[in-house]
């Protein structure tokens, strides 16, 4: 038994289950980017997880094991409660949240680590950068994720909220952080300088946020994913565990990669995303007049007459937006597509990068409903619409204006987006005319061949359904 015992507290013993527990990591995460596979990533992430606490465990004696149950307990109970208590049109707002969990867990154990250490933590320079910047960063992490979530949630305004000086206030608390944080190094008792820094990234992380607009959430989270997994990096520099500082740069890159696909998405730099004010919706019009400046009506159709055309269509092309998410339509939207294809029709789904409000948002829901996903296209579906019957649009704005590409004073302009408006017909599933996230005015919605289905996009689509049903 002491020999078993011996082996579990071994350095080699304890640094070769850290390398078991990061390689489930990767290949998790490796499954993760299929959504056939994803299961199976959650699986083998969840078991390297374990496996690290479990390791954890037995490698550090901090605190009792009746205090680590306790812990291991009550987040169980929290993470079960929001898992089954959350709608999916809030994923996005909790992915936000979880983002900041993990960022000021990071901070919190940074500290914990100050107050244990203060005698040692300035003997070794990489210990005390990586403290301070797991502090900055995990810390200014969750209070932009707060914000995030404020803003998807509906608390605090989706319009960017512009302070002029605000690139120049964020320079300085960054630059102050870091001042605070070499004062701190020449004398490590001096607690309010410690303060300092936590206060400085605590503005920081909102003021980083704030001035972003709503329709930009989507890459705001995935950056904050980002920021989380460096933080946990830092982390892992500062108790010397390799495994944290694998799985903190893992997150953080995939992160940062996730980020710079979603900005190509929209053709915008992350800069401009950071610091553009998109979303204002005072940007010029985006819907052009005609001649003599009268502007183009809206057409209108029934659920009725929408199904009389898609009884004789031979291709459709369904554009799911956040639309989709919140009437909670994603199992009607796949019971429709079955019912067009036992008729003969070409069913596809087209997705936008940015569609929804975080990233691959309508994948997840359209998964949850069942639909293949070889029939999941990005923008690379673009060519298919001209050889198109039927295009619905279902709670889609931004992803879907022609504006982006015509009307040089829409805010939007230069993003790729689906050119749904060279299908024949074109029906938009809103419940008004409303603009989008984004507060940008949508020129589809005035076209020849489109046609607005007003209403709640689930009950809609259910009357889509009864007509067809009984076309037969």
């Amino acid at each position: 038994m002491d020999a078993l015992v011996g082996i579990l507290h071994a350095d080699w013993f304890i640094n070769l289950v850290y390398l078991v527990a990061v390689l489930l990591f990767v290949f998790g995460l490796k499954k993760l980017s299929s959504p056939r596979t994803a299961r199976q990533g959650n699986t083998l992430s969840m078991s390297g997880m374990f496996t690290a606490i479990v390791i954890t465990l037995f490698d550090k004696n901090i605190v009792s094991f009746e205090m680590i149950i306790i812990g291991i307990a009550a987040g169980a109970v929290v993470g079960i409660f929001m898992a089954k208590k959350v709608a999916m049109t809030s994923m996005p707002e909790m992915v936000a949240i979880l983002n900041g969990f993990g960022g000021i867990g990071s901070a919190l154990v940074a500290l914990a680590e100050y107050y244990t250490g203060q005698n040692t933590i300035t003997q070794d320079m990489i210990v005390y950068v990586t403290l301070n910047l797991s502090i900055i960063v995990g810390t200014l992490t969750f209070t932009g994720s707060v914000v995030a979530f404020g803003k998807l949630y509906g608390i605090i305004p989706g319009q960017p909220l512009i302070v002029t000086t605000s690139k120049i206030i964020n320079v300085l608390l960054l630059l102050g952080s870091f001042v605070m944080a070499t004062m701190l190094y020449s004398d490590i008792t001096r607690i309010e300088l410690l303060y300092g820094i936590l206060v400085s990234a605590c503005v920081l992380g909102i003021t980083l946020v704030v001035p972003i607009g709503g329709a930009d959430m989507p890459v705001v989270v995935s950056l904050l994913n980002s920021y989380s997994g460096i933080a946990v990096a830092m982390t892992g520099f500062v108790l010397h565990n390799n495994a944290l500082i694998v799985v903190g740069s893992l997150v953080g890159a995939s992160g940062i990669i996730l980020t710079n696909i979603m900005c190509k998405g929209m053709n915008r730099s992350l800069a401009n995303v950071l610091f553009g004010g998109f979303g204002t919706g005072d940007s010029g019009p985006a819907v052009a007049p005609k001649e003599g400046g009268v502007l183009q009506v809206a057409k209108s159709a029934s659920p009725e007459e929408a199904a009389m055309v898609m009884d004789i269509a031979e291709k459709v092309i369904i554009v799911p937006g956040y639309g989709m998410a919140v009437s909670q339509a994603q199992h009607i939207v796949k019971k429709l597509a079955d019912l067009l294809e036992k008729r003969g029709t070409s069913v596809k789904y087209a997705i936008h990068p940015v569609a929804g409000r975080m990233p691959g948002h309508m994948n997840v829901l359209l998964a949850e409903a069942g639909v293949e996903y070889d029939k999941l296209y990005d923008l690379e579906i673009n060519d298919e619409f001209a050889r198109t019957d039927v295009v619905i649009v279902i709670g889609a704005n931004d992803v879907v204006n022609p504006g982006a590409k015509t009307n040089p004073q829409c805010a939007i302009y230069g993003m790729p987006v689906f050119d749904v408006e060279n299908a024949k017909t074109v029906f938009v599933l809103k419940r008004s005319l409303n603009p989008g996230f984004a507060g940008i005015e949508n020129e589809l919605f005035f076209l020849d061949n489109t046609l607005m289905v007003f209403g709640d996009a689930k009950k809609t689509i259910e009357n889509f359904v009864t007509s067809l049903e009984e076309m037969d």
